[in-house]
C-alpha cells in the first residue's frame, strides 16, 4: 500500500486527492476554498467558541477525516506510532506562526495551490514567498538545527488527538452545541458525510504519499528529488482542469469572491513564515494533521498551536480580509492585511530565524 516508491503512484494519489477536492468543491464548499487546512481549523475554533468571528465557525468534517483516515490506514499497515518528547511547546509555537501567516496570506499552501489553480495570481506571488520561506529553514538545516528526537511513548498518548476529533463529530451530528455560521464561507460547506467520506480519503492517501507541500520544496532544494512535487503538481492539474470546466478560473489579482488580497508584499511575507515555520517543525499544516493521526503528539501539539493562533487572529484582528463586493453601492472593496497582522507576522518571523538558529543538534 505504499504510494511514495514511484513516480507514477505519487502522481495517482494526487490526482485522488485533487478529485476529492473538486468534489467537495462541487458539493458545497466555497469553490477557491475547496480543501485549506487552515481555513477549516480556523472554522472548527470558531464552531467551539474559540473565537467570535460569525462569518467563520463550522466543525469541518474533513479535518476530522484526515486525522481519523490518516490514523486508520497507519493502524491497518502497521505504521502508527506513538512518540512524543521533542520540543512540544516549541511547535506549539510554530503551529500559532503558521496558523497567523496563512491567515494573513488567506490560506494555507493547499489552499495556495488550488487558489493557483483558479487563476488567482495572489497566490502565485505568494508562491516566492513559500519556496523562500522553505529555502530559509533548509538553510537553517544545513546549519546544524534539530528540535531532538522524539521517543517512543505509551499508544494511547499518539491516539488522543484521533478520540478528540471523534468526540467534535459527535457534537457535530448528534447535538446543537457547537457553534455554525449563519452566512460567510463558515455556511458554504458539503454535506457531512461527503465531507467526512472526503476527508478519510485524503488523510490516507496523504499518509501512504507522504503528502506534504513543504517537504516537496525541500527535498527539491537539498536533494534535487521532485518526487514530492508529483503529488503536488498532479493535484493542481486536476483542479486546474475543473475550475476551467466549471466556468471557475478566472486570471487576475482583485477578483471579488476569491477571498483574497493584492497586498503582494504581506502575500509573500505570510507564506514566508508559513514555509520556514513548517520546515523547523517538519512539515506543512496538512502534514501535520496526519503526523498527528499516525501517532506523533509532537505534530498533535503544533495542530493546537494551530488552533489557537487561528483563535488569536480572529480574536486580535490579525487576520486579513478578501477584496469583495458591496451588495449596497456594487462598488470593488479590496481586501487588505491589517496593521496588527502585519506587526504579528513580522514577530513571527523573527521568531522563526530566533528558533532555527539557537537550536542546534547538540544542544538537543
Amino acid at each position: 500500500m505504499n504510494l511514495s516508491d514511484s513516480k507514477k503512484k505519487l502522481a495517482l494519489a494526487g490526482v485522488l486527492c485533487g478529485l476529492v477536492a473538486a468534489g467537495l468543491a462541487y458539493f458545497g464548499n466555497p469553490a477557491n476554498m475547496a480543501f485549506c487546512i487552515a481555513c477549516f481549523i480556523r472554522d472548527t475554533a470558531g464552531a467551539l467558541g474559540m473565537h467570535q468571528a460569525e462569518a467563520v465557525m463550522y466543525a469541518r468534517p474533513e479535518i476530522i477525516g484526515l486525522v481519523l483516515g490518516a490514523f486508520l490506514i497507519s493502524a491497518i499497515t502497521k505504521e502508527y506510532r506513538s512518540t512524543a518528547g521533542s520540543a512540544p511547546m516549541v511547535r506549539f509555537l510554530l503551529g500559532m506562526i503558521i496558523m497567523i501567516g496563512s491567515l494573513v496570506f488567506l490560506g494555507c499552501p493547499l489552499r495556495m495551490v488550488i487558489r493557483m489553480s483558479a487563476g488567482d495570481l495572489n497566490a502565485w506571488v505568494a508562491l516566492i514567498g513559500f519556496i523562500l520561506g522553505v529555502a530559509t529553514g533548509v538553510l537553517a538545516l544545513k546549519k546544524g538545527f534539530s528540535l531532538g528526537r522524539a521517543y517512543v511513548t505509551n499508544t494511547v498518548s499518539g491516539a488522543v488527538l484521533p478520540i478528540i476529533t471523534v468526540g467534535i463529530l459527535i457534537l457535530l451530528t448528534a447535538t446543537n452545541l457547537l457553534k455554525a455560521s449563519a452566512s460567510g464561507p463558515g455556511s458554504m460547506h458539503a454535506p457531512v458525510i461527503a465531507s467526512l467520506i472526503g476527508g478519510l480519503l485524503f488523510g490516507a492517501l496523504a499518509q501512504k504519499s507522504r503528502m506534504c507541500f513543504a517537504g516537496g520544496v525541500r527535498d527539491v532544494i537539498l536533494m534535487k528529488n521532485f518526487d514530492l512535487l508529483t503529488v503536488v503538481g498532479s493535484l493542481f492539474i486536476v483542479m486546474l482542469i475543473y475550475n476551467m470546466a466549471t466556468g471557475g478560473f478566472t486570471l487576475g489579482f482583485d477578483t471579488p469572491g476569491v477571498i483574497a488580497h493584492s497586498e503582494h508584499l504581506w502575500n509573500i511575507l505570510g507564506m514566508y513564515a508559513v514555509g520556514f515555520a513548517a520546515v523547523l517543525a517538519g512539515g506543512c499544516p496538512l502534514r501535520q494533521l496526519i503526523l498527528a493521526g499516525q501517532g506523533s503528539s509532537d505534530s498533535a501539539v503544533t495542530v493546537l498551536g494551530m488552533f489557537v493562533g487561528a483563535a488569536l487572529c480572529h480574536n486580535l484582528g490579525l487576520a486579513s480580509s478578501g477584496t469583495s463586493m458591496n451588495p449596497e453601492t456594487k462598488e470593488l472593496v479590496a481586501g487588505a492585511v491589517t496593521t496588527n497582522g502585519k506587526i504579528a507576522l513580522v514577530i513571527c518571523i523573527i521568531a522563526c530565524f530566533v528558533i532555527a538558529f539557537t537550536s542546534k543538534r547538540k544542544a538537543a
